[in-house]
């Protein structure tokens, strides 16, 4: 007589597997904690995720400082030394209103935990003038004539808003014809700007 199931002997050790819990695999990495290489690294060091405005906004202020520069001055330290002092004037400015427009709303007490907060957000401020000063000290250790080394920073400027909207669309995965309107947009900003250097000089 063939022996049923019930009747055999105890299971194999083999068999003990099947009660064992199974282990969930690892979720797949998120877009935000993947390795990121060198240049999304530096991406999100000049556009950080939180004040990426700001960001902007140092983009544009540069641009003017540049545009109303033009080689002025005689030196290229006198030129990045002015520059530098403006941007963070320019810093100083937007961090301390944000404080203050805060304090009037809410009717909050001066703090210097809330000033060196804001100092911090709107450091953004200073990111997104990176690429052109960095542009302005290149071609001073190259011994370009300052008025193209000022030209070349000035154009990075353009660049870095025509590059931003581009990303903009990019993330938020516009077609064709809509990057193309980014595109155009950064293009308006950086004329803008080269107009400004017109009017001035």
């Amino acid at each position: 007589m063939v022996q049923g199931p019930s009747s055999l002997g105890p299971r194999s050790s083999n068999n003990l597997r099947i009660t064992e819990p199974v282990p969930s695999p690892p979720p797949p990495p998120s877009q935000g904690t993947a390795p990121r290489n060198l240049l999304g690294r530096a991406i999100d060091w000049i556009e950080p995720a939180r004040n990426p405005a700001s960001v902007i906004y140092g983009v544009l202020a540069i641009g003017a400082l540049l545009a109303a520069e033009s080689g002025r001055h005689e030196s290229y330290a006198d030129t990045l030394g002015s520059v530098l002092i403006a941007l963070c004037l320019y810093w100083l400015a937007h961090a301390y209103a944000d404080v203050l427009g805060h304090r009037l709303q809410t009717h909050e007490r001066l703090s210097a935990k809330a000033l060196w907060q804001a100092l911090i957000d709107e450091a953004a401020i200073l990111a997104g003038a990176v690429l052109p000063l960095l542009a302005l000290a290149l071609t001073w250790a190259l011994g370009v004539a300052l008025a193209t080394g000022v030209e070349v920073a000035l154009w990075s400027a353009v660049a870095s808003l025509i590059g931003f909207e581009l990303l903009a669309g990019i993330r938020a995965r516009a077609t064709p014809g809509e990057l193309l309107l980014d595109a155009g947009v950064g293009v308006a900003m950086g004329l803008a700007i080269l107009a400004l250097k017109v009017v001035l000089h």
